[in-house]
């Protein structure tokens, strides 16, 4: 079976790849092993898939080279793929500044990439495993009951991070093949476990919430923390766990904005008897001031303590030290930090610099985004730089 080009992966950057090569006249096939297409689109943004975010600039991607996204994200934008829903007709609502979602249901978003798809003739076989890829005159790739032959072989396998749906190194293998170095992979947009000590102290608040500033060496990200029942995780913790090595403690802010030491001064003169936790009861969940008081030993009312005491009290609350042991892993990742190395792909076409007609995008890439649509609007745009191209 010949086409012009072959696509291994049915996700975010396969689709978009494949609409556009398709839109310039190629023979296009897209090879899933998964038995349909979008197993992450469906599951993202709790089922209503966060599709973009309207600040998708190059400061909000990792990698070794922080250049390489440039070129795509300035040719497919935001607008772009916003443009694609509005003639599609499928209805978006922006929750968090910047990230917009489908009103209904990620299947929306689903359906539109599938449908132009097929309109434009892409070729898909769905519940096949990629056996081998060889280069020949073209690239040869065998799968079950049948072999492909490509002019262009584009490798949109994405990362390793949530195997359940179907996530494989295939895509690291395959460019490991062709002599690609691969920067070592971990886990990305991943929750944090506690050290055994601080996860005696706060196993019992798995559900609650707070809002917190979680730093770590330069980086630092304002949003809300969720106990678990084994550490942390919630928007700030995934964010900050991208830069996160293990071993180097991260600093939480559990009172951002609030000068709580002049809070402290304050209400010591009007009510000095009042407990410190009593105190902090307005600041924080009843539970979590009860533990985090207990697991500094803090036991004395506002005025039983020194101005230097207090003081100590408030650096404490602003710079809460946690030294996770782990992240959850690959399970529980959004995504996979590391990948196939820039340095080796032209950042225009995502074509590869060592083996014509071979491609890599989206998350099989060294590139990972911060959390909140950045993820999928790299997808859109190194499918489509990779689109335009083969």
């Amino acid at each position: 079976m010949d086409y012009d080009v072959a696509i291994i992966g049915a996700g975010a950057s396969g689709l978009m790849c494949a609409i556009f090569a398709a839109k310039r006249g190629r023979r296009v096939v897209v090879v899933e092993h998964n038995a349909k297409a979008g197993n992450k689109i469906l599951v993202s943004g709790s089922g209503r898939c966060n599709f973009t975010n309207t600040n998708a600039g190059p400061q909000h991607f990792i990698s070794e080279n922080p250049h390489f996204v440039k070129s795509a994200l300035s040719r497919f934008t935001p607008g772009d793929i916003i443009d694609m829903l509005d003639d599609a007709g499928v209805s978006y609502e922006e929750k968090k500044a910047g990230q917009l979602f489908c009103t209904r249901s990620a299947k929306d978003m689903l359906d539109m990439l599938m449908g132009q798809a097929r309109d434009l003739g892409v070729t898909f076989i769905f519940s096949s495993k990629v056996l081998s890829v060889a280069r020949e005159d073209t690239f040869a790739i065998e799968i079950s009951r049948q072999t492909i032959h490509a002019n262009s072989l584009v490798i949109a396998t994405g990362g390793v991070s949530f195997p359940a749906l179907g996530a494989s190194d295939l895509g690291m293998r395959i460019a490991k093949q062709f002599e690609h170095r691969i920067i070592t992979l971990r886990p990305a947009l991943v929750p944090l476990r506690f050290a055994p000590k601080d996860e005696k102290a706060f196993a019992g608040l798995a559900g609650i919430s707070f809002a917190a500033t979680v730093r770590y060496g330069k980086n630092s990200f304002t949003d809300d923390v969720l106990f678990t029942h084994a550490g942390l995780s919630g928007p700030a913790i995934l964010q900050i766990s991208s830069y996160w090595d293990k071993g180097i403690p991260l600093t939480i802010d559990v009172v951002p904005g609030v000068d709580i030491y002049a809070k402290m001064m304050a209400k010591r003169e009007e009510s000095g008897k009042t407990h410190i936790k009593n105190f902090l009861y307005g600041y924080m969940s009843k539970r979590f001031a009860e533990a985090w008081c207990a697991t500094n030993g803090i036991s004395q009312t506002l005025n039983q303590c020194s101005e230097k005491e207090l003081k100590r009290i408030a650096q404490d609350l602003h710079e809460w030290r946690v030294a996770p042991s782990a992240t959850e892993g690959y399970a529980k990742a959004h995504a996979t930090r590391g990948g196939v190395d820039t340095a080796e792909i032209s950042s225009k076409t995502m074509e590869s610099n060592k083996v014509k007609g071979l491609y890599f995008i989206g998350e099989v890439l060294d590139v990972v985004g911060h959390l909140g649509g950045f993820n999928f609007q790299w997808a859109w745009a190194s499918g489509f730089a990779a689109g335009i191209s083969v």
